[in-house]
């Protein structure tokens, strides 16, 4: 396993956190999504989109983390964005998810930085994040071709909660369906934890 730990995004990261989304999207979705889609995202507009994000997000819930491996010189390797579910984390028709409902908008590491666990560590500490914020749920959609992801996910607790979508790019359906995971913390296997250890 590498070295490495998470921390919040800054403004500066917004650059290096665009160029892993491309690297990413271009590599694991290249079977998935449409070859000219991912030719044509623009690096410059997001990383405009991120450092906003970053410098001015929606709410104090709306996190963007940054996942960090050490080494002779640090490099960033991955990030994931989160924050309270909102119409985009609904599937069609349904209304709105429990308040206490939180939604991962990204998490991704870059594919040559994969198997170290570095998306391990950013799925924890947005966990961590989310019960300090008084979340006791969490979805996040995946691509139904993305195979990755979700054996990463259902690895970690997450199930599909039987909710699906289609995403019309560029005039082609792409499927996707929702996963989801209690997030709240079991306060009495907690107490025995810190009980045992003292």
């Amino acid at each position: 396993m590498a070295l490495g730990y998470v921390r919040p995004a800054r403004t500066e990261d917004a650059d290096e956190i665009a160029r892993i989304q491309l690297s990413t999207w271009r590599t694991a979705y290249r079977k998935i999504l449409p070859r000219r889609v991912l030719e044509s995202l623009d690096e410059a507009f997001l990383t405009r989109r991120w450092a906003e994000a970053i410098g001015e997000p929606p709410s104090p819930r709306h996190r963007v983390l940054v996942a960090i491996e050490q080494g002779e010189r640090e490099h960033r390797v991955g990030f994931a964005a989160s924050g309270p579910a909102d119409e985009q984390a609904r599937a069609p028709e349904e209304g709105p998810l429990p308040e206490r409902t939180a939604a991962v908008t990204d998490l991704l590491v870059e594919p040559r930085w994969g198997r170290r666990g570095h998306g391990s560590r950013l799925l924890a500490a947005t966990v961590d994040l989310w019960r300090e914020d008084g979340f006791a749920a969490a979805v996040a959609w995946a691509y139904e071709g993305d195979a990755a992801t979700r054996k990463f996910l259902t690895t970690a607790g997450w199930a599909p909660d039987g909710a699906g979508r289609a995403l019309d790019v560029d005039d082609l359906l792409v499927p996707q369906l929702r996963l989801h995971v209690s997030v709240e913390q079991d306060v009495e296997a907690d107490r025995q934890a810190r009980a045992a250890q003292d």
